[in-house]
Protein backbone atom coordinates (compact mmCIF):
# COMPACT_ATOMS: atom_id res chain seq x y z
CA UNK A 1 0.00 0.00 0.00
CA UNK A 2 1.41 3.59 -0.56
CA UNK A 3 2.57 6.12 2.06
CA UNK A 4 -0.15 8.52 0.08
CA UNK A 5 -3.10 5.38 0.78
CA UNK A 6 -2.40 4.86 3.96
CA UNK A 7 -2.32 8.51 4.82
CA UNK A 8 -5.81 8.45 2.95
CA UNK A 9 -7.12 5.54 5.13
CA UNK A 10 -6.21 6.81 8.71
CA UNK A 11 -7.63 10.47 7.76
CA UNK A 12 -10.97 8.44 6.89
CA UNK A 13 -10.46 6.20 9.87
CA UNK A 14 -9.67 9.37 11.88
CA UNK A 15 -12.51 10.85 10.75
CA UNK A 16 -14.67 7.88 12.06
CA UNK A 17 -13.45 8.23 15.33
CA UNK A 18 -13.85 11.91 15.70
CA UNK A 19 -17.66 10.78 14.75
CA UNK A 20 -17.47 8.11 17.33
CA UNK A 21 -16.60 10.73 20.00
CA UNK A 22 -19.50 13.30 19.17
CA UNK A 23 -21.99 10.89 18.02
CA UNK A 24 -23.18 10.29 21.78
CA UNK A 25 -24.19 14.04 21.43
CA UNK A 26 -27.57 13.09 19.62
CA UNK A 27 -28.57 10.79 22.67
CA UNK A 28 -30.52 12.30 25.55
CA UNK A 29 -29.16 13.26 29.17
CA UNK A 30 -30.41 12.52 32.22
CA UNK A 31 -32.72 15.01 33.12
CA UNK A 32 -33.35 16.88 29.60
CA UNK A 33 -37.46 16.20 28.12
CA UNK A 34 -37.41 13.95 25.36
CA UNK A 35 -38.22 15.48 22.04
CA UNK A 36 -39.94 14.24 19.06
CA UNK A 37 -37.34 13.24 16.50
CA UNK A 38 -39.43 13.83 13.08
CA UNK A 39 -37.09 13.78 10.03
CA UNK A 40 -37.32 14.40 6.51
CA UNK A 41 -34.36 12.39 4.39
CA UNK A 42 -34.83 13.94 1.00
CA UNK A 43 -32.07 12.17 -1.92
CA UNK A 44 -31.75 12.97 -5.60
CA UNK A 45 -31.98 10.23 -7.70
CA UNK A 46 -31.80 6.54 -8.16
CA UNK A 47 -29.54 6.31 -11.24
CA UNK A 48 -26.44 6.62 -9.28
CA UNK A 49 -26.60 3.17 -7.00
CA UNK A 50 -25.06 4.75 -4.05
CA UNK A 51 -28.05 6.76 -2.70
CA UNK A 52 -30.23 3.70 -2.59
CA UNK A 53 -27.90 0.54 -1.66
CA UNK A 54 -25.51 3.15 0.36
CA UNK A 55 -26.19 6.37 2.05
CA UNK A 56 -30.25 5.81 2.71
CA UNK A 57 -29.51 2.79 4.65
CA UNK A 58 -26.59 4.03 6.69
CA UNK A 59 -28.41 7.29 7.70
CA UNK A 60 -31.84 5.58 8.81
CA UNK A 61 -29.53 2.83 10.61
CA UNK A 62 -27.90 6.06 12.51
CA UNK A 63 -30.59 8.06 13.10
CA UNK A 64 -32.22 4.79 14.93
CA UNK A 65 -29.32 4.12 16.64
CA UNK A 66 -28.79 7.79 18.15
CA UNK A 67 -32.83 8.25 18.61
CA UNK A 68 -34.71 4.71 18.22
CA UNK A 69 -38.08 5.90 18.41
CA UNK A 70 -37.45 8.52 15.50
CA UNK A 71 -39.76 8.69 12.67
CA UNK A 72 -37.87 9.07 9.33
CA UNK A 73 -40.18 10.31 6.01
CA UNK A 74 -38.09 9.03 3.17
CA UNK A 75 -37.88 10.89 -0.63
CA UNK A 76 -36.29 10.34 -3.91
CA UNK A 77 -36.75 12.92 -6.17
CA UNK A 78 -35.86 10.65 -9.49
CA UNK A 79 -33.45 13.82 -10.61
CA UNK A 80 -36.32 16.14 -10.96
CA UNK A 81 -35.97 19.34 -9.09
CA UNK A 82 -39.25 19.84 -9.51
CA UNK A 83 -40.61 16.95 -7.57
CA UNK A 84 -37.84 17.32 -5.05
CA UNK A 85 -39.67 21.06 -4.02
CA UNK A 86 -42.78 19.37 -3.88
CA UNK A 87 -41.39 16.80 -1.45
CA UNK A 88 -39.77 19.36 0.70
CA UNK A 89 -43.68 21.20 1.13
CA UNK A 90 -44.66 17.14 1.84
CA UNK A 91 -42.42 16.87 4.82
CA UNK A 92 -43.01 20.60 5.87
CA UNK A 93 -46.72 19.66 6.28
CA UNK A 94 -46.08 15.83 7.78
CA UNK A 95 -44.50 18.21 10.63
CA UNK A 96 -40.19 17.30 9.83
CA UNK A 97 -38.20 18.86 12.51
CA UNK A 98 -35.33 18.56 10.33
CA UNK A 99 -34.59 17.68 6.49
CA UNK A 100 -31.42 16.24 5.16
CA UNK A 101 -31.54 17.21 1.79
CA UNK A 102 -29.23 16.45 -1.50
CA UNK A 103 -30.18 18.67 -3.49
CA UNK A 104 -31.33 18.07 -7.76
CA UNK A 105 -30.45 21.49 -8.84
CA UNK A 106 -29.05 23.43 -5.64
CA UNK A 107 -30.20 26.52 -6.73
CA UNK A 108 -33.82 26.31 -7.66
CA UNK A 109 -34.49 24.60 -4.12
CA UNK A 110 -33.06 27.78 -2.60
CA UNK A 111 -36.82 28.75 -2.18
CA UNK A 112 -37.53 25.25 -0.60
CA UNK A 113 -34.88 26.01 1.86
CA UNK A 114 -36.03 29.26 2.54
CA UNK A 115 -39.58 27.95 3.41
CA UNK A 116 -37.63 25.16 5.51
CA UNK A 117 -35.96 27.97 7.41
CA UNK A 118 -39.11 30.53 8.27
CA UNK A 119 -40.96 27.10 9.24
CA UNK A 120 -37.85 26.80 12.10
CA UNK A 121 -37.27 23.62 10.38
CA UNK A 122 -33.22 23.00 9.98
CA UNK A 123 -32.12 22.17 7.22
CA UNK A 124 -28.91 19.64 6.89
CA UNK A 125 -27.30 19.36 3.66
CA UNK A 126 -25.60 16.27 2.17
CA UNK A 127 -23.02 15.86 -0.62
CA UNK A 128 -24.14 18.37 -2.24
CA UNK A 129 -24.45 22.37 -1.00
CA UNK A 130 -27.94 23.27 -1.48
CA UNK A 131 -28.22 27.75 -1.59
CA UNK A 132 -30.34 29.79 1.07
CA UNK A 133 -30.25 29.22 4.67
CA UNK A 134 -28.80 25.93 4.98
CA UNK A 135 -27.88 25.15 8.83
CA UNK A 136 -24.65 22.68 8.48
CA UNK A 137 -23.07 20.51 5.34
CA UNK A 138 -21.58 17.68 5.27
CA UNK A 139 -19.50 16.15 2.18
CA UNK A 140 -16.19 15.53 1.03
CA UNK A 141 -13.42 18.12 -0.31
CA UNK A 142 -15.25 17.86 -3.63
CA UNK A 143 -11.93 20.04 -5.42
CA UNK A 144 -9.80 17.45 -4.01
CA UNK A 145 -11.99 14.80 -5.59
CA UNK A 146 -11.07 16.35 -9.24
CA UNK A 147 -7.72 17.13 -8.52
CA UNK A 148 -7.22 13.54 -7.71
CA UNK A 149 -8.77 13.04 -11.11
CA UNK A 150 -6.61 15.05 -13.46
CA UNK A 151 -3.73 13.42 -11.41
CA UNK A 152 -4.61 10.13 -11.77
CA UNK A 153 -5.17 10.58 -15.55
CA UNK A 154 -2.09 12.50 -16.24
CA UNK A 155 -0.07 9.64 -14.67
CA UNK A 156 -2.05 6.98 -16.69
CA UNK A 157 -1.10 9.02 -19.44
CA UNK A 158 2.73 9.92 -18.83
CA UNK A 159 4.76 10.33 -22.05
CA UNK A 160 1.28 10.40 -24.23
CA UNK A 161 -0.17 13.48 -22.45
CA UNK A 162 1.63 15.37 -24.87
CA UNK A 163 0.73 13.26 -28.20
CA UNK A 164 -3.27 13.59 -28.69
CA UNK A 165 -6.44 15.39 -26.97
CA UNK A 166 -8.30 14.23 -24.07
CA UNK A 167 -12.09 14.58 -23.41
CA UNK A 168 -13.71 15.55 -20.43
CA UNK A 169 -17.88 14.78 -18.79
CA UNK A 170 -18.28 17.17 -15.80
CA UNK A 171 -21.10 15.84 -15.08
CA UNK A 172 -24.79 17.54 -14.44
CA UNK A 173 -24.50 21.59 -14.68
CA UNK A 174 -27.15 21.81 -12.00
CA UNK A 175 -24.98 19.68 -9.46
CA UNK A 176 -22.54 22.47 -7.70
CA UNK A 177 -20.07 19.52 -6.83
CA UNK A 178 -19.70 18.66 -10.56
CA UNK A 179 -18.06 22.64 -10.75
CA UNK A 180 -15.76 21.84 -7.75
CA UNK A 181 -15.04 18.04 -9.92
CA UNK A 182 -14.54 20.24 -13.10
CA UNK A 183 -12.29 23.11 -11.51
CA UNK A 184 -10.14 20.67 -9.69
CA UNK A 185 -9.56 18.89 -12.41
CA UNK A 186 -8.87 21.91 -14.78
CA UNK A 187 -6.07 23.15 -11.89
CA UNK A 188 -4.37 19.77 -12.92
CA UNK A 189 -4.87 19.35 -16.54
CA UNK A 190 -4.74 22.89 -17.63
CA UNK A 191 -1.48 23.72 -20.00
CA UNK A 192 -0.36 19.49 -19.85
CA UNK A 193 -3.34 18.33 -22.09
CA UNK A 194 -5.03 19.68 -24.97
CA UNK A 195 -8.77 19.29 -24.58
CA UNK A 196 -10.29 18.60 -27.63
CA UNK A 197 -14.15 18.50 -26.09
CA UNK A 198 -15.44 18.96 -22.79
CA UNK A 199 -19.33 18.50 -21.95
CA UNK A 200 -21.21 19.32 -18.99
CA UNK A 201 -23.77 16.09 -18.53
CA UNK A 202 -27.17 16.62 -18.18
CA UNK A 203 -28.77 14.59 -14.64
CA UNK A 204 -25.67 12.48 -14.63
CA UNK A 205 -26.67 10.65 -17.61
CA UNK A 206 -24.96 7.85 -18.71
CA UNK A 207 -27.05 7.95 -21.95
CA UNK A 208 -26.26 11.38 -22.57
CA UNK A 209 -22.43 10.22 -21.73
CA UNK A 210 -22.40 7.76 -23.93
CA UNK A 211 -23.52 10.00 -26.81
CA UNK A 212 -21.35 12.76 -26.11
CA UNK A 213 -18.45 10.76 -26.43
CA UNK A 214 -19.66 8.98 -29.34
CA UNK A 215 -19.79 12.51 -30.65
CA UNK A 216 -16.22 13.43 -29.30
CA UNK A 217 -15.17 10.32 -31.67
CA UNK A 218 -16.03 11.35 -34.51
CA UNK A 219 -15.34 15.13 -34.11
CA UNK A 220 -11.91 14.24 -33.07
CA UNK A 221 -11.16 10.92 -34.65
CA UNK A 222 -10.53 7.65 -32.55
CA UNK A 223 -6.87 7.84 -33.20
CA UNK A 224 -6.17 11.00 -31.83
CA UNK A 225 -8.10 10.73 -28.37
CA UNK A 226 -5.28 9.79 -25.52
CA UNK A 227 -7.77 9.80 -22.67
CA UNK A 228 -11.08 10.51 -21.12
CA UNK A 229 -11.77 12.54 -17.74
CA UNK A 230 -15.44 11.48 -16.55
CA UNK A 231 -16.44 13.04 -12.86
CA UNK A 232 -18.38 9.58 -11.87
CA UNK A 233 -18.65 6.16 -12.43
CA UNK A 234 -21.83 6.13 -14.05
CA UNK A 235 -21.14 8.78 -17.07
CA UNK A 236 -17.75 6.22 -17.20
CA UNK A 237 -20.31 3.59 -18.01
CA UNK A 238 -21.95 5.26 -20.97
CA UNK A 239 -18.41 6.36 -22.10
CA UNK A 240 -16.89 3.28 -21.46
CA UNK A 241 -19.06 1.53 -24.20
CA UNK A 242 -19.24 4.11 -26.49
CA UNK A 243 -15.27 3.67 -26.81
CA UNK A 244 -15.30 -0.16 -27.00
CA UNK A 245 -17.57 0.10 -30.01
CA UNK A 246 -15.10 2.73 -31.70
CA UNK A 247 -11.99 -0.22 -30.55
CA UNK A 248 -10.59 2.63 -27.93
CA UNK A 249 -9.33 1.52 -24.79
CA UNK A 250 -7.22 4.94 -23.43
CA UNK A 251 -6.89 6.24 -19.71
CA UNK A 252 -10.49 6.46 -18.20
CA UNK A 253 -11.91 8.41 -14.58
CA UNK A 254 -14.54 8.23 -12.31
CA UNK A 255 -15.79 8.71 -8.90
CA UNK A 256 -18.12 6.75 -6.29
CA UNK A 257 -16.48 3.25 -6.41
CA UNK A 258 -19.67 1.54 -7.87
CA UNK A 259 -19.31 -2.02 -7.89
CA UNK A 260 -19.38 -1.91 -11.93
CA UNK A 261 -16.47 0.85 -11.84
CA UNK A 262 -14.42 -1.49 -9.87
CA UNK A 263 -15.22 -4.25 -12.63
CA UNK A 264 -13.74 -1.84 -15.72
CA UNK A 265 -10.75 -1.25 -13.60
CA UNK A 266 -9.98 -4.73 -12.98
CA UNK A 267 -10.09 -5.63 -16.95
CA UNK A 268 -8.83 -2.28 -18.02
CA UNK A 269 -11.41 -0.66 -19.38
CA UNK A 270 -11.38 2.08 -16.52
CA UNK A 271 -8.73 3.39 -14.66
CA UNK A 272 -9.43 4.92 -11.60
CA UNK A 273 -12.41 5.56 -9.37
CA UNK A 274 -12.92 8.22 -6.37
CA UNK A 275 -13.95 6.03 -2.90
CA UNK A 276 -15.67 8.31 -1.11
CA UNK A 277 -16.65 6.05 1.82
CA UNK A 278 -20.40 6.78 2.30
CA UNK A 279 -21.00 5.56 6.47
CA UNK A 280 -18.91 8.53 7.76
CA UNK A 281 -20.44 11.00 5.60
CA UNK A 282 -23.92 9.35 6.47
CA UNK A 283 -23.06 9.09 9.95
CA UNK A 284 -22.20 12.51 10.31
CA UNK A 285 -25.70 13.78 8.67
CA UNK A 286 -28.02 11.67 11.05
CA UNK A 287 -25.86 13.04 14.08
CA UNK A 288 -26.48 16.52 12.93
CA UNK A 289 -30.04 15.86 12.28
CA UNK A 290 -30.79 14.09 15.79
CA UNK A 291 -29.13 17.03 17.34
CA UNK A 292 -31.17 19.48 16.03
CA UNK A 293 -34.05 17.78 16.17
CA UNK A 294 -33.46 17.43 19.85
CA UNK A 295 -32.81 21.31 19.94
CA UNK A 296 -29.38 21.15 20.26
CA UNK A 297 -26.40 22.92 18.92
CA UNK A 298 -23.79 20.92 16.75
CA UNK A 299 -20.43 20.59 18.06
CA UNK A 300 -17.85 22.33 16.67
CA UNK A 301 -15.67 18.91 16.43
CA UNK A 302 -18.88 17.76 14.16
CA UNK A 303 -18.74 21.49 12.35
CA UNK A 304 -14.71 22.10 11.99
CA UNK A 305 -14.94 24.24 9.01
CA UNK A 306 -16.82 26.46 6.91
CA UNK A 307 -18.31 26.88 3.47
CA UNK A 308 -19.80 29.65 1.10
CA UNK A 309 -22.72 28.58 -0.80
CA UNK A 310 -23.79 29.52 -4.22
CA UNK A 311 -26.00 31.82 -2.68
CA UNK A 312 -23.91 33.56 -0.16
CA UNK A 313 -24.25 31.57 2.99
CA UNK A 314 -22.05 30.91 5.47
CA UNK A 315 -22.75 26.96 6.13
CA UNK A 316 -21.11 25.35 9.14
CA UNK A 317 -19.27 21.89 7.21
CA UNK A 318 -17.62 18.60 7.94
CA UNK A 319 -15.61 17.81 4.61
CA UNK A 320 -13.94 14.61 4.65
CA UNK A 321 -10.98 13.29 2.67
CA UNK A 322 -11.49 11.19 -0.39
CA UNK A 323 -9.60 8.33 -1.84
CA UNK A 324 -8.59 7.28 -5.05
CA UNK A 325 -9.10 3.41 -6.42
CA UNK A 326 -6.87 1.83 -8.62
CA UNK A 327 -6.05 -1.77 -9.92
CA UNK A 328 -3.45 -2.12 -7.16
CA UNK A 329 -5.44 -1.38 -4.01
CA UNK A 330 -9.01 -2.47 -4.47
CA UNK A 331 -8.64 -5.12 -1.68
CA UNK A 332 -7.22 -2.22 1.02
CA UNK A 333 -9.74 0.36 -0.31
CA UNK A 334 -13.81 -0.94 -1.20
CA UNK A 335 -13.32 -4.67 -0.22
CA UNK A 336 -11.63 -3.52 3.44
CA UNK A 337 -14.13 -0.88 4.32
CA UNK A 338 -16.84 -3.35 3.18
CA UNK A 339 -18.56 -1.45 0.20
CA UNK A 340 -18.24 -5.01 -1.84
CA UNK A 341 -17.30 -8.58 -1.26
CA UNK A 342 -14.34 -10.38 -2.98
CA UNK A 343 -17.55 -12.50 -3.93
CA UNK A 344 -19.56 -9.69 -5.40
CA UNK A 345 -16.38 -8.22 -7.78
CA UNK A 346 -15.01 -11.27 -8.69
CA UNK A 347 -17.87 -13.36 -10.37
CA UNK A 348 -16.58 -15.32 -13.89
CA UNK A 349 -16.56 -12.65 -15.85
CA UNK A 350 -13.80 -10.92 -13.57
CA UNK A 351 -12.57 -14.08 -12.52
CA UNK A 352 -8.58 -14.16 -14.08
CA UNK A 353 -8.57 -10.31 -13.52
CA UNK A 354 -9.17 -10.62 -9.85
CA UNK A 355 -6.62 -13.20 -9.53
CA UNK A 356 -4.15 -11.08 -11.05
CA UNK A 357 -4.71 -8.50 -9.24
CA UNK A 358 -4.52 -10.44 -6.18
CA UNK A 359 -7.77 -10.81 -5.05
CA UNK A 360 -8.42 -14.49 -5.19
Amino acid sequence: MSRTLRGAIALVGAAALSLGAVATSGAAQPGEAKQDVKIGLLLPESKTTRYEKFDRPYIEQKIKELAPDAEIDYYNAAESATTQQQQVNTALAKGNKVLILDAVDAKSIQSSVQKAHDAGVKVVAYDRLAQGPVDSYVSYDNRKVGELQGQALLDALGDKADTGQIVMHNGSPTDPNAAEFKAGAHSVLDGKVKIGKEYDTPNWDPNNANQQMSGAISALGKDNIVGVYSANDGLAAGIATALKASGINVPLTGQDAQLDAIQRILLGTQTITIMKPYKPEADIAATMAVDFAEGKELPASLTPTTVTSGSGEKVPANLLTPIVVDKNNIGDTVVKDGLYTVAEICTPTYAAACKEAGLQ
